[in-house]
Protein backbone atom coordinates (compact mmCIF):
# COMPACT_ATOMS: atom_id res chain seq x y z
CA UNK A 1 0.00 0.00 0.00
CA UNK A 2 1.20 3.31 -1.19
CA UNK A 3 2.47 5.77 1.83
CA UNK A 4 0.05 8.67 2.09
CA UNK A 5 0.95 11.91 0.50
CA UNK A 6 2.70 14.77 2.43
CA UNK A 7 1.39 18.24 2.04
CA UNK A 8 2.66 21.18 2.93
CA UNK A 9 0.34 24.52 4.08
CA UNK A 10 1.78 28.44 3.71
CA UNK A 11 -0.88 30.96 4.67
CA UNK A 12 -0.98 33.26 6.73
CA UNK A 13 -4.72 33.19 7.29
CA UNK A 14 -5.15 30.57 11.07
CA UNK A 15 -8.64 30.14 9.78
CA UNK A 16 -7.83 29.02 5.93
CA UNK A 17 -4.51 26.96 7.84
CA UNK A 18 -6.86 24.88 9.85
CA UNK A 19 -9.54 24.46 7.45
CA UNK A 20 -7.01 23.49 5.09
CA UNK A 21 -5.44 20.67 7.39
CA UNK A 22 -9.27 19.15 8.89
CA UNK A 23 -10.02 18.75 5.03
CA UNK A 24 -6.84 17.12 3.96
CA UNK A 25 -6.27 14.81 7.29
CA UNK A 26 -9.71 13.61 6.53
CA UNK A 27 -9.35 12.64 3.35
CA UNK A 28 -5.47 10.55 4.38
CA UNK A 29 -3.24 12.79 3.76
CA UNK A 30 -0.32 14.23 6.23
CA UNK A 31 -0.47 17.67 6.59
CA UNK A 32 2.03 20.33 7.71
CA UNK A 33 1.49 24.03 7.67
CA UNK A 34 3.08 27.12 7.88
CA UNK A 35 2.19 30.87 8.94
CA UNK A 36 4.41 32.53 6.52
CA UNK A 37 7.23 31.76 3.78
CA UNK A 38 10.16 32.16 5.95
CA UNK A 39 8.57 29.45 8.24
CA UNK A 40 7.76 27.01 5.25
CA UNK A 41 11.32 27.88 3.85
CA UNK A 42 12.39 27.00 7.64
CA UNK A 43 10.91 23.94 8.17
CA UNK A 44 12.14 22.28 4.47
CA UNK A 45 15.69 23.11 5.38
CA UNK A 46 15.64 21.15 8.03
CA UNK A 47 14.09 17.87 6.69
CA UNK A 48 10.50 18.46 5.31
CA UNK A 49 9.97 16.92 2.17
CA UNK A 50 6.68 17.80 1.02
CA UNK A 51 4.72 16.21 -2.28
CA UNK A 52 2.67 18.83 -2.61
CA UNK A 53 2.83 22.37 -1.16
CA UNK A 54 -0.63 24.64 -1.09
CA UNK A 55 1.14 28.18 -1.20
CA UNK A 56 -0.10 31.91 -0.25
CA UNK A 57 0.57 34.37 -2.83
CA UNK A 58 -0.14 37.37 -0.88
CA UNK A 59 1.88 36.90 2.44
CA UNK A 60 3.54 39.53 4.98
CA UNK A 61 7.11 39.44 4.40
CA UNK A 62 7.91 37.14 1.72
CA UNK A 63 4.98 36.81 -0.74
CA UNK A 64 4.47 33.38 -2.54
CA UNK A 65 6.12 34.31 -6.07
CA UNK A 66 8.98 34.76 -3.65
CA UNK A 67 8.84 31.60 -2.13
CA UNK A 68 8.48 30.04 -5.03
CA UNK A 69 11.62 31.51 -6.38
CA UNK A 70 13.24 30.22 -3.55
CA UNK A 71 11.48 26.89 -2.93
CA UNK A 72 12.91 26.00 -7.07
CA UNK A 73 16.40 26.43 -5.82
CA UNK A 74 16.08 24.13 -3.25
CA UNK A 75 14.14 21.46 -5.33
CA UNK A 76 13.32 22.40 -9.10
CA UNK A 77 11.15 19.36 -9.30
CA UNK A 78 8.70 20.60 -6.13
CA UNK A 79 4.88 20.77 -7.24
CA UNK A 80 3.61 23.90 -6.08
CA UNK A 81 0.00 25.26 -6.90
CA UNK A 82 -0.60 28.69 -5.65
CA UNK A 83 -3.92 30.21 -3.52
CA UNK A 84 -5.13 33.61 -3.38
CA UNK A 85 -8.21 35.79 -3.56
CA UNK A 86 -7.88 37.64 -6.84
CA UNK A 87 -6.85 36.21 -9.88
CA UNK A 88 -3.64 38.67 -10.63
CA UNK A 89 -2.72 37.81 -14.49
CA UNK A 90 0.41 39.04 -14.01
CA UNK A 91 0.68 37.22 -10.96
CA UNK A 92 -0.49 33.72 -12.63
CA UNK A 93 2.05 34.76 -15.72
CA UNK A 94 5.24 34.72 -13.23
CA UNK A 95 3.93 31.51 -11.67
CA UNK A 96 3.73 30.15 -14.80
CA UNK A 97 7.27 31.07 -15.87
CA UNK A 98 8.24 29.55 -12.49
CA UNK A 99 6.76 25.88 -13.19
CA UNK A 100 3.61 25.95 -10.49
CA UNK A 101 1.05 23.70 -10.96
CA UNK A 102 -2.10 25.08 -10.66
CA UNK A 103 -3.97 28.07 -9.09
CA UNK A 104 -6.94 28.21 -6.66
CA UNK A 105 -8.87 31.45 -5.90
CA UNK A 106 -10.17 31.55 -2.19
CA UNK A 107 -12.74 30.42 -0.96
CA UNK A 108 -11.13 26.75 -1.89
CA UNK A 109 -13.30 23.81 -2.70
CA UNK A 110 -12.68 20.28 -1.88
CA UNK A 111 -13.70 19.93 -5.17
CA UNK A 112 -11.31 22.10 -6.70
CA UNK A 113 -8.71 20.96 -4.52
CA UNK A 114 -9.19 17.08 -4.92
CA UNK A 115 -8.90 17.69 -9.10
CA UNK A 116 -5.64 19.35 -8.82
CA UNK A 117 -4.32 16.51 -6.24
CA UNK A 118 -5.21 13.78 -8.83
CA UNK A 119 -3.42 15.95 -11.54
CA UNK A 120 -0.34 16.78 -9.07
CA UNK A 121 -0.41 13.10 -8.16
CA UNK A 122 -1.08 11.35 -11.52
CA UNK A 123 2.26 9.13 -12.37
CA UNK A 124 1.55 10.10 -16.28
CA UNK A 125 3.87 7.74 -17.53
CA UNK A 126 2.86 4.38 -15.45
CA UNK A 127 -0.74 5.60 -16.37
CA UNK A 128 0.11 5.77 -20.27
CA UNK A 129 1.76 2.41 -20.05
CA UNK A 130 -1.46 0.67 -18.77
CA UNK A 131 -4.03 3.02 -20.68
CA UNK A 132 -3.41 4.84 -23.54
CA UNK A 133 -6.79 6.28 -23.18
CA UNK A 134 -5.84 7.61 -20.26
CA UNK A 135 -3.40 10.18 -22.11
CA UNK A 136 -6.40 11.59 -24.37
CA UNK A 137 -8.49 13.93 -23.66
CA UNK A 138 -11.66 14.52 -26.02
CA UNK A 139 -12.14 17.99 -27.11
CA UNK A 140 -15.50 17.19 -29.26
CA UNK A 141 -15.80 17.38 -33.58
CA UNK A 142 -12.58 15.01 -34.08
CA UNK A 143 -10.33 17.03 -32.15
CA UNK A 144 -8.56 15.72 -29.11
CA UNK A 145 -5.43 16.40 -26.63
CA UNK A 146 -2.85 14.02 -25.91
CA UNK A 147 -0.20 14.46 -23.70
CA UNK A 148 2.84 11.57 -22.72
CA UNK A 149 6.18 13.66 -23.30
CA UNK A 150 6.61 15.90 -20.38
CA UNK A 151 6.91 18.83 -23.04
CA UNK A 152 2.78 18.50 -23.09
CA UNK A 153 2.52 17.60 -19.97
CA UNK A 154 3.97 20.49 -18.65
CA UNK A 155 1.53 22.30 -21.47
CA UNK A 156 -0.99 20.53 -20.00
CA UNK A 157 0.00 21.70 -16.37
CA UNK A 158 -0.10 25.78 -17.79
CA UNK A 159 -3.30 25.52 -19.46
CA UNK A 160 -4.82 24.76 -16.23
CA UNK A 161 -3.32 27.86 -14.70
CA UNK A 162 -4.24 29.60 -18.57
CA UNK A 163 -7.56 28.94 -18.36
CA UNK A 164 -8.39 30.26 -15.16
CA UNK A 165 -7.80 34.50 -16.28
CA UNK A 166 -9.28 36.23 -19.59
CA UNK A 167 -5.82 37.44 -20.83
CA UNK A 168 -4.58 37.18 -24.27
CA UNK A 169 -1.96 33.99 -24.98
CA UNK A 170 -0.31 33.92 -27.86
CA UNK A 171 0.59 30.05 -29.33
CA UNK A 172 3.68 29.76 -31.68
CA UNK A 173 5.10 26.39 -33.31
CA UNK A 174 5.57 24.73 -36.11
CA UNK A 175 2.59 23.87 -38.74
CA UNK A 176 0.71 21.15 -37.67
CA UNK A 177 2.05 20.64 -34.13
CA UNK A 178 -1.56 21.13 -32.61
CA UNK A 179 -1.85 25.04 -31.60
CA UNK A 180 -5.23 24.68 -32.45
CA UNK A 181 -5.71 21.84 -30.44
CA UNK A 182 -4.29 23.79 -27.32
CA UNK A 183 -6.31 26.91 -27.75
CA UNK A 184 -9.45 24.32 -28.17
CA UNK A 185 -8.83 22.86 -24.81
CA UNK A 186 -7.95 26.57 -22.66
CA UNK A 187 -11.48 27.32 -24.02
CA UNK A 188 -12.58 24.14 -22.41
CA UNK A 189 -10.99 24.06 -19.66
CA UNK A 190 -11.76 27.81 -18.86
CA UNK A 191 -15.04 29.21 -17.42
CA UNK A 192 -16.07 30.18 -20.91
CA UNK A 193 -16.28 26.81 -22.18
CA UNK A 194 -19.94 27.15 -22.48
CA UNK A 195 -19.59 30.26 -24.46
CA UNK A 196 -18.51 30.41 -28.52
CA UNK A 197 -15.33 29.60 -29.41
CA UNK A 198 -14.43 30.48 -33.03
CA UNK A 199 -11.70 30.38 -34.90
CA UNK A 200 -10.38 33.08 -37.54
CA UNK A 201 -8.05 31.74 -40.00
CA UNK A 202 -6.03 35.22 -40.63
CA UNK A 203 -4.13 33.39 -44.06
CA UNK A 204 -7.08 32.16 -45.41
CA UNK A 205 -9.05 35.49 -45.55
CA UNK A 206 -7.95 38.08 -48.05
CA UNK A 207 -7.09 41.00 -46.47
CA UNK A 208 -9.98 43.38 -47.79
CA UNK A 209 -12.16 41.17 -46.13
CA UNK A 210 -10.34 40.46 -42.61
CA UNK A 211 -11.60 43.59 -41.14
CA UNK A 212 -15.39 43.01 -42.03
CA UNK A 213 -14.86 39.28 -40.81
CA UNK A 214 -13.65 40.34 -37.79
CA UNK A 215 -15.40 43.59 -36.97
CA UNK A 216 -18.70 43.60 -38.81
CA UNK A 217 -20.41 46.43 -41.20
CA UNK A 218 -23.15 47.90 -41.89
CA UNK A 219 -25.20 48.60 -45.11
CA UNK A 220 -23.39 50.75 -47.47
CA UNK A 221 -19.90 50.18 -45.53
CA UNK A 222 -18.45 49.34 -49.36
CA UNK A 223 -20.23 47.58 -52.45
CA UNK A 224 -22.32 45.17 -52.18
CA UNK A 225 -23.12 45.75 -48.21
CA UNK A 226 -26.64 45.51 -48.32
CA UNK A 227 -27.26 44.34 -45.17
CA UNK A 228 -25.89 44.66 -41.51
CA UNK A 229 -23.69 41.86 -40.56
CA UNK A 230 -22.16 41.22 -36.88
CA UNK A 231 -18.74 40.44 -36.99
CA UNK A 232 -16.73 37.23 -35.28
CA UNK A 233 -16.04 39.89 -32.24
CA UNK A 234 -19.81 40.25 -31.72
CA UNK A 235 -20.61 37.03 -32.18
CA UNK A 236 -18.33 35.60 -29.29
CA UNK A 237 -19.01 37.73 -26.87
CA UNK A 238 -18.28 36.62 -23.57
CA UNK A 239 -17.04 33.28 -25.64
CA UNK A 240 -13.21 33.07 -26.97
CA UNK A 241 -11.67 33.64 -30.02
CA UNK A 242 -9.11 32.08 -32.14
CA UNK A 243 -6.76 34.02 -34.09
CA UNK A 244 -4.54 31.56 -36.41
CA UNK A 245 -1.84 32.41 -38.82
CA UNK A 246 -1.85 36.08 -36.77
CA UNK A 247 1.56 36.68 -38.49
CA UNK A 248 -0.57 37.08 -41.76
CA UNK A 249 -3.02 39.89 -40.47
CA UNK A 250 -2.56 43.23 -42.50
CA UNK A 251 -0.57 45.99 -40.11
CA UNK A 252 -3.86 48.14 -40.04
CA UNK A 253 -5.86 45.72 -39.08
CA UNK A 254 -3.16 45.17 -36.57
CA UNK A 255 -3.84 48.25 -34.86
CA UNK A 256 -7.38 48.07 -34.90
CA UNK A 257 -6.97 44.37 -32.57
CA UNK A 258 -4.17 46.37 -30.56
CA UNK A 259 -7.35 48.63 -29.20
CA UNK A 260 -9.97 45.28 -28.92
CA UNK A 261 -7.41 43.81 -26.35
CA UNK A 262 -6.87 47.06 -24.63
CA UNK A 263 -10.41 48.03 -23.88
CA UNK A 264 -12.58 45.75 -26.12
CA UNK A 265 -14.13 47.88 -27.97
CA UNK A 266 -14.65 48.66 -31.54
CA UNK A 267 -17.18 49.89 -33.91
CA UNK A 268 -18.26 48.09 -37.16
CA UNK A 269 -16.84 48.96 -40.76
CA UNK A 270 -19.26 51.73 -41.79
CA UNK A 271 -20.69 52.52 -38.40
CA UNK A 272 -19.33 55.26 -35.24
CA UNK A 273 -21.24 53.62 -32.42
CA UNK A 274 -18.87 52.20 -30.29
CA UNK A 275 -19.76 48.04 -29.46
CA UNK A 276 -18.44 46.20 -26.17
CA UNK A 277 -17.73 43.36 -25.63
CA UNK A 278 -15.80 40.63 -23.51
CA UNK A 279 -14.30 38.41 -25.58
CA UNK A 280 -11.32 35.95 -24.65
CA UNK A 281 -8.01 36.02 -27.72
CA UNK A 282 -6.04 33.34 -28.29
CA UNK A 283 -3.58 33.54 -31.21
CA UNK A 284 -1.24 31.77 -33.21
CA UNK A 285 1.66 31.83 -35.80
CA UNK A 286 4.31 29.75 -37.16
CA UNK A 287 6.48 32.29 -38.61
CA UNK A 288 9.24 34.35 -37.14
CA UNK A 289 7.55 36.53 -35.01
CA UNK A 290 10.68 38.40 -34.12
CA UNK A 291 11.50 38.67 -37.37
CA UNK A 292 8.36 40.35 -38.60
CA UNK A 293 8.70 42.82 -36.13
CA UNK A 294 12.32 43.43 -37.67
CA UNK A 295 10.66 43.72 -41.15
CA UNK A 296 7.29 45.93 -39.79
CA UNK A 297 5.04 43.25 -40.56
CA UNK A 298 3.97 42.92 -37.51
CA UNK A 299 3.33 45.62 -34.81
CA UNK A 300 5.78 45.36 -32.05
CA UNK A 301 2.95 47.11 -29.53
CA UNK A 302 0.71 44.12 -30.25
CA UNK A 303 3.55 41.36 -29.79
CA UNK A 304 3.84 42.78 -26.18
CA UNK A 305 -0.04 43.31 -24.95
CA UNK A 306 0.43 38.83 -26.53
CA UNK A 307 3.36 38.05 -24.83
CA UNK A 308 2.36 37.96 -21.34
CA UNK A 309 1.42 34.55 -22.22
CA UNK A 310 3.42 32.50 -24.97
CA UNK A 311 3.43 29.23 -24.94
CA UNK A 312 5.33 26.83 -27.51
CA UNK A 313 3.87 23.75 -28.51
CA UNK A 314 6.97 21.42 -30.03
CA UNK A 315 7.62 19.40 -33.16
CA UNK A 316 6.64 16.26 -33.17
CA UNK A 317 10.46 15.53 -33.42
CA UNK A 318 11.50 16.47 -30.40
CA UNK A 319 8.40 14.31 -28.54
CA UNK A 320 8.94 10.76 -30.32
CA UNK A 321 7.74 8.82 -26.86
CA UNK A 322 4.10 10.66 -28.34
CA UNK A 323 3.99 8.51 -31.44
CA UNK A 324 3.14 4.82 -30.85
CA UNK A 325 0.52 6.94 -28.49
CA UNK A 326 -1.06 9.09 -31.99
CA UNK A 327 -1.04 6.49 -34.47
CA UNK A 328 -3.03 4.01 -31.84
CA UNK A 329 -5.88 6.71 -31.36
CA UNK A 330 -5.52 8.29 -34.69
CA UNK A 331 -5.90 4.36 -36.24
CA UNK A 332 -9.10 3.97 -33.90
CA UNK A 333 -10.58 7.16 -34.93
CA UNK A 334 -10.59 7.12 -38.56
CA UNK A 335 -10.83 3.24 -38.44
CA UNK A 336 -14.71 3.84 -37.13
CA UNK A 337 -14.40 6.90 -39.45
CA UNK A 338 -14.63 5.24 -42.67
CA UNK A 339 -15.92 1.73 -41.33
CA UNK A 340 -12.46 -0.45 -41.98
CA UNK A 341 -11.15 -2.58 -39.43
CA UNK A 342 -8.57 -0.85 -37.37
CA UNK A 343 -4.64 -2.03 -38.45
CA UNK A 344 -1.70 -2.93 -36.12
CA UNK A 345 1.33 -1.04 -35.95
CA UNK A 346 3.63 -4.37 -36.51
CA UNK A 347 7.85 -3.91 -34.71
CA UNK A 348 9.01 -2.33 -37.80
CA UNK A 349 6.54 -0.24 -38.76
CA UNK A 350 6.38 1.65 -35.41
CA UNK A 351 10.02 2.08 -35.73
CA UNK A 352 9.95 3.84 -38.58
CA UNK A 353 7.27 5.78 -37.90
CA UNK A 354 9.64 6.85 -35.24
CA UNK A 355 12.78 7.16 -36.83
CA UNK A 356 11.02 9.91 -39.09
CA UNK A 357 11.21 13.79 -38.86
CA UNK A 358 7.67 14.36 -39.48
CA UNK A 359 8.50 17.72 -40.95
CA UNK A 360 4.12 18.22 -41.18
CA UNK A 361 4.26 17.27 -37.42
CA UNK A 362 1.13 15.63 -36.08
CA UNK A 363 -1.11 16.78 -39.26
CA UNK A 364 1.51 14.82 -41.57
CA UNK A 365 1.09 11.63 -39.14
CA UNK A 366 -2.36 12.12 -39.49
CA UNK A 367 -2.45 11.69 -43.28
CA UNK A 368 0.36 8.96 -43.01
CA UNK A 369 -2.18 6.94 -40.87
CA UNK A 370 -5.42 7.77 -43.51
CA UNK A 371 -3.53 6.31 -46.27
CA UNK A 372 -2.30 3.38 -44.42
CA UNK A 373 -5.80 2.33 -43.55
CA UNK A 374 -7.31 2.59 -47.05
CA UNK A 375 -4.23 0.92 -48.44
CA UNK A 376 -3.37 -1.17 -46.21
CA UNK A 377 -0.49 -2.36 -47.33
CA UNK A 378 2.19 -2.12 -44.16
CA UNK A 379 5.42 -3.09 -46.32
CA UNK A 380 4.78 -0.65 -48.93
CA UNK A 381 4.21 1.87 -45.84
CA UNK A 382 6.90 1.02 -43.75
CA UNK A 383 9.31 1.17 -47.60
CA UNK A 384 8.14 4.61 -47.83
CA UNK A 385 9.05 5.58 -44.37
CA UNK A 386 12.71 4.00 -44.60
CA UNK A 387 12.68 5.83 -47.99
CA UNK A 388 11.79 9.56 -46.97
CA UNK A 389 14.22 9.00 -43.58
CA UNK A 390 17.08 8.25 -45.69
CA UNK A 391 16.83 10.40 -48.51
CA UNK A 392 15.19 13.48 -47.15
CA UNK A 393 12.09 13.46 -48.77
CA UNK A 394 9.12 15.90 -47.97
CA UNK A 395 7.04 13.09 -46.48
CA UNK A 396 5.66 9.51 -46.72
CA UNK A 397 2.87 8.76 -49.20
CA UNK A 398 1.68 6.49 -51.74
CA UNK A 399 3.05 6.55 -55.17
CA UNK A 400 0.18 8.16 -56.58
CA UNK A 401 0.77 10.79 -54.43
CA UNK A 402 4.36 10.84 -54.73
CA UNK A 403 3.29 11.65 -58.66
CA UNK A 404 1.14 14.01 -57.95
CA UNK A 405 3.04 16.00 -55.91
CA UNK A 406 6.73 15.20 -57.53
CA UNK A 407 7.22 18.07 -59.39
CA UNK A 408 6.16 19.98 -55.87
CA UNK A 409 9.46 18.77 -53.90
CA UNK A 410 11.09 20.11 -57.00
CA UNK A 411 10.14 23.20 -57.01
CA UNK A 412 10.17 23.96 -53.20
CA UNK A 413 13.76 22.43 -52.84
CA UNK A 414 15.27 24.67 -55.56
CA UNK A 415 14.29 27.97 -53.39
CA UNK A 416 15.93 26.51 -50.43
CA UNK A 417 19.12 28.54 -49.79
CA UNK A 418 21.64 27.11 -47.26
CA UNK A 419 20.85 27.87 -43.33
CA UNK A 420 18.93 26.89 -40.68
CA UNK A 421 16.31 28.89 -41.46
CA UNK A 422 15.81 28.70 -44.69
CA UNK A 423 16.10 24.87 -44.18
CA UNK A 424 13.29 24.98 -41.79
CA UNK A 425 11.02 27.22 -43.91
CA UNK A 426 11.75 24.35 -46.78
CA UNK A 427 10.65 21.86 -44.81
CA UNK A 428 7.87 23.11 -43.83
CA UNK A 429 6.48 24.26 -47.16
CA UNK A 430 7.54 20.60 -48.03
CA UNK A 431 4.72 19.48 -46.00
CA UNK A 432 2.50 21.77 -46.95
CA UNK A 433 2.45 20.59 -50.46
CA UNK A 434 2.54 17.29 -49.85
CA UNK A 435 -0.65 17.36 -47.27
CA UNK A 436 -2.30 19.82 -50.42
CA UNK A 437 -1.84 17.05 -52.91
CA UNK A 438 -2.72 14.10 -50.68
CA UNK A 439 -5.91 15.74 -49.78
CA UNK A 440 -6.38 16.41 -53.51
CA UNK A 441 -6.13 13.07 -54.56
CA UNK A 442 -8.52 12.15 -51.55
CA UNK A 443 -11.07 14.15 -52.90
CA UNK A 444 -10.47 13.50 -56.94
CA UNK A 445 -9.15 17.03 -56.95
CA UNK A 446 -12.37 18.50 -56.07
CA UNK A 447 -11.16 21.96 -55.05
CA UNK A 448 -13.75 22.94 -52.95
CA UNK A 449 -13.97 19.75 -50.86
CA UNK A 450 -9.93 20.14 -50.85
CA UNK A 451 -10.29 23.66 -49.36
CA UNK A 452 -12.58 22.48 -46.83
CA UNK A 453 -11.15 19.62 -45.87
CA UNK A 454 -7.96 21.68 -45.70
CA UNK A 455 -9.70 24.60 -44.04
CA UNK A 456 -8.33 27.37 -46.13
CA UNK A 457 -10.17 29.51 -48.45
CA UNK A 458 -10.97 28.12 -52.14
CA UNK A 459 -8.76 31.30 -53.44
CA UNK A 460 -5.87 29.85 -51.05
CA UNK A 461 -5.70 26.48 -52.37
CA UNK A 462 -5.72 28.04 -55.71
CA UNK A 463 -2.61 30.29 -55.21
CA UNK A 464 -0.81 27.23 -53.15
CA UNK A 465 -1.21 24.80 -56.28
CA UNK A 466 0.11 27.46 -58.40
CA UNK A 467 3.15 28.30 -55.97
CA UNK A 468 3.95 24.64 -55.37
CA UNK A 469 3.28 23.52 -58.87
CA UNK A 470 0.92 20.37 -57.78
CA UNK A 471 0.23 18.64 -61.15
CA UNK A 472 -3.25 17.22 -61.49
CA UNK A 473 -2.11 13.52 -62.97
CA UNK A 474 -3.89 12.72 -66.17
CA UNK A 475 -6.28 9.99 -65.01
CA UNK A 476 -7.94 12.91 -62.96
CA UNK A 477 -8.25 15.26 -65.45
Amino acid sequence: MCAPANILVVDDEPGMLHYMRDVLELEGYLVSTAVSGNDALKQIHYGLKPDLVFLDMAMPGLDGIQVLEQLRLIDPHLKVVFLSCVTDAHRVAQAIRLGAQDYLTKPVLWQEMNAVMRRCFSSNRAEVKESPASCVEDLGNGDFFLAVSPALCKIRSQVDLLAKVPAAVLLLGETGTGKEVVARLIHKVSPRANRPFLKVNCAAVPAELLESELFGYEPGAFTGALHAKPGKFELCDKGTIFLDEIGEMPPSIQAKLLQVIEDQRFCRLGSNSIIQVDVRILAATNMDIQGAMTDHSFRRDLYYRLNAFILRIPPLRERKEEIPFLLKHLMDIHSERYVRTPLPFGEQLMQACVNYSWPGNVRELENFVKRYLVLRDESLATAELRAATADGAFGPGNHLSQRAAGRTGESVSKKAPNGLKSLANSAIEKAEAEAIATILLQTNWNRTQAAAALEISYRSLLYKIRRYDIQQPRNYA
